[in-house]
């Protein structure tokens, strides 16, 4: 929170709360650091019913009646919409494009000048090496990100915890994740990297670490020219 600035007095946040456990966390959080920061901010919990089961907004209500906390739950059909995308190959991504393209919509009808994403450690890990393995790119999720000219910013409270002390905290708050319904949930290139990743890190528990600081220790001489290599 400090070392990204992630608030400023005044701010109005839109929570994206997609029923993960990581975005319910993250909303206790910020509606918790209310309490004691010494600046004056707003929240409004936002939760994307992506069209896939019928049962989620009934369970993302009684998760933010637990959490005490205004919300807006929006009925869509992005889901279905992005599975007959491209004969369903690349539902992942055009799924995510409407949800994000979405989420900033409601953010400028709402007055909210930010948008609370739930991404923590591993998230950022795994980003970094799917977008090398199928982009090409050195590139992450950041804590903090301007958009639009600085009108908007996204920011990750939970970009320095790890999923364990995530879950820990749930427990304790009393918040229960609401299931994906997503049939491509776990058939995602970033479930792919997850279990190569999450194999490694059994081998040596210092890896995690390791990789998370090199995000910030980049050097830069010892890097290719954008043009010296091409794939």
């Amino acid at each position: 929170m400090h070392d990204y600035q992630m608030l400023a007095d005044g701010d109005r946040v839109l929570l994206a709360v997609s029923g993960g456990i990581d975005s319910l966390v993250m909303s206790w959080l910020l509606q918790h650091w209310q309490r004691k920061a010494p600046i004056s901010y707003t929240l409004l919990a936002a939760n994307l019913d992506m069209g896939f089961g019928d049962d989620e907004p009934r369970l993302m209500e009684e998760q933010f009646k637990i959490l005490g906390i205004p919300y807006l739950i929006e009925h869509t059909d992005f889901g279905t919409q992005a599975m007959l995308a491209e004969e369903g190959k690349s539902g992942c991504f055009h799924c995510a494009k409407k949800r994000r393209n979405r989420l900033f919509a409601l953010a400028k009808e709402k007055g909210c000048n930010k948008v609370a994403l739930g991404h923590h450690k591993e998230d950022i890990i795994e980003t970094l090496f799917l977008n090398m393995f199928y982009s090409g790119n050195l590139s992450t999720m950041v804590p903090k990100q301007e958009l639009f000219h600085g009108n908007l910013s996204l920011i990750r409270p939970l970009a320095y915890l790890e999923k364990d002390h995530i879950r820990a905290l749930a427990k304790i708050i009393g918040v229960t994740p609401v299931p994906n319904p997503c049939p491509l949930s776990e058939k995602s290139k970033r479930s792919t990297v997850r279990t190569l990743l999450n194999d490694l890190y059994q081998q040596d528990n210092s890896l995690k670490g390791n990789i998370f600081a090199a995000l910030g220790n980049i050097k830069h001489d010892y890097l290719l020219k954008p043009s010296s290599h091409r794939p």
